[in-house]
């Protein structure tokens, strides 16, 4: 009998694992719901580089040969491979029309923008002849297809080219000069006004953008450097954007670790005043894995982290933005199981996960052609900016250096894990376990008499003793593993093991509620 329930345990976990991607034949946009239940599973592209065809190999995308950076359709093939892994969402970086003057990069900064209510010519293809904005709605209908939403991002500055246009629209400081923010010197601050005036102009064309994605199909925004607007610009814009379509998503990039130095002369909005005037959800770098020196502290910080989301009266929700495209690649911080933790962190709690291009291969954004200029740019000047080891912004070819297929697999088994898993997820509470090693962290969620235990050692060099108390598990209870390196001890109340360096370990116990 017990041999039994356990096959069928392993059936059904089986079965979790292998379910596939929603699609539907009439889209109908769900994000914002599916979004708030931590349930997306969140992939950013930039397109430029996606589809990029280097069809000689040399590093360099030759468009007087015939090759093509990426677009809009030499993207749409790559779409079922996403939905094969498990992606349910991705996040396209911007896609308005890149400014020449000042430039960065052979091809500009994705997020200098020149225009905000138009396409990016660099992202349509001359090979076919339908108009722009038919090659963008085509993508997207074809990720809707495969049950992929779609999440455009805002850039949150103008372009010098733009500033040259359109002066009135930007910040000035005390000698009348337009203000640079940070060290990002191909773009220029713009004036979104304050909390008690807002500026109308800058709203407007930011409304343009907003009018934009929508007519695309797209399913929702992600804004740039949202502090740097007031919270009452975005209250307006996002109750703008739901009357045209309620499940609009608007996920806010509101890292307070870096947005002070951007200027003096910039706005700051903390993340609860976003998330107040409508934003769904937060996007930072307030989980990143290398600044947690014990288990303990990285535990505080996910309960500092939902104890905020449930204030407010709207449900709010986070992405586990353990890497982001401003990050080293974890494959170079501190290896595959660096990245195999980020992989099931994301999995298995009560956040979205979130990924970058290449993060499954462990790709580390390392490339011969880092330093080189393209046959033909669209750039005016010679000032090549070197993104080492992150995803490139300022350049259109790609030459993936990842071909880790340890990484690849558990990506795959961990995105189908948490589909498996959403029910404890999100019905569960979050319940830290007691640890004997500080290195080591612990948690467990659990709903309906199933319970997911999470063991991860934050001590990447040496192996970790931990024994985990785990409360009311009995030695009648069914431990499945559903992700170990090594075999942990179940017994009555605990849970020893021997965690490799980096090592994560995810459990599910039947049989078990805790409270």
């Amino acid at each position: 009998m017990l041999f039994i329930k356990r096959l069928t345990l392993a059936f059904t976990l089986m079965v979790f694992l292998t379910q596939s991607a929603f699609s539907a034949d009439v889209w109908v946009n769900d994000l914002r719901r599916m979004y708030t239940r931590n349930s997306s599973v969140i992939y950013e592209i930039n397109l430029r580089t996606f589809g990029a065809q280097d069809i000689d190999k040399n590093g360099i995308i030759d468009f007087e040969n015939g090759e093509e950076s990426g677009t809009f359709l030499n993207a749409i093939p790559r779409l079922s491979e996403l939905a094969q892994k498990g992606i349910n969402t991705i996040h396209v970086l911007p896609i308005t029309p890149v400014g020449k003057t000042k430039a960065l990069g052979t091809a500009g900064s994705l997020y200098s923008a020149s225009s905000f209510n138009t396409i990016n010519p660099q992202l349509v293809s001359d090979k076919s002849a339908l108009p722009a904005k038919a090659q963008a709605q085509k993508f997207i209908n074809e990720a809707h297809k495969l049950g992929i939403r779609v999440i455009i991002d805002l850039p949150s500055c103008g372009s010098y080219d733009l500033y040259m246009q359109r002066p009135e629209l930007f910040v000035k400081d005390k000698s009348g000069q337009p203000v640079i923010p940070a060290d990002w010197t191909d773009v220029r601050l713009l004036n979104a006004g304050t909390e008690t005036e807002i500026n109308k102009d800058v709203y407007n064309l930011f409304k343009g953008f907003v009018d934009m994605v929508i007519s695309l199909g797209a399913d929702g925004i992600r804004a740039d450097v949202a502090t740097n607007k007031p919270a009452n610009f975005w209250k307006d814009l996002i109750n703008y954007s739901r009357t045209k379509d309620p499940q609009f998503l608007w996920l806010a990039e509101a890292s307070e670790s870096w947005t002070e130095a951007v200027s003096p002369y910039a706005v700051f909005t903390p993340y609860n005043k976003l998330l107040e005037a409508g934003f769904d959800g937060y996007y930072g770098s307030y989980f990143n894995l290398k600044n947690y020196k014990t288990g303990k502290e990285f535990i505080n910080q996910i309960l500092a982290t939902n104890a905020n989301l449930t204030k407010y009266q709207d449900h709010k929700a986070v992405i586990g933005s353990f890497t982001t495209h401003d990050e080293m690649s974890p494959i170079l911080v501190n290896g595959e199981k660096f990245s195999e933790m980020i992989i099931w962190l994301n999995a298995t709690l009560p956040v979205n996960s979130y990924f970058v291009d290449g993060f499954d291969t462990g790709d580390n954004y390392i490339y011969m052609w880092a330093n080189k200029e393209a046959f033909k740019t669209y750039t005016d000047d010679d000032y090549y900016f070197v993104h080492r080891g992150k995803i490139d912004i300022f350049n259109f070819s790609r030459q993936p250096g990842g071909t880790n297929n340890n990484l690849f697999r558990a990506f795959v088994m961990a995105n189908s894990a948490k589909r498996g898993f959403s029910s404890i997820i999100n019905n569960g509470k979050f319940i830290p376990l007691k640890v004997s090693n500080p290195s080591v962290f612990a948690y467990a969620e659990s709903y309906n008499e199933q319970t997911i235990v999470v063991i991860g050692n934050l001590n990447f060099r040496n192996n970790s003793d931990v024994v985990v108390t785990v409360p009311k598990l009995e030695n009648k209870n069914i431990v499945l593993p559903v992700k170990i390196d090594s075999i942990p001890i179940s017994g009555k109340g605990s849970i020893k093991s021997t965690l490799n360096p980096g090592e994560i370990q995810v459990l599910l116990i039947n049989d078990l509620g805790i409270k």
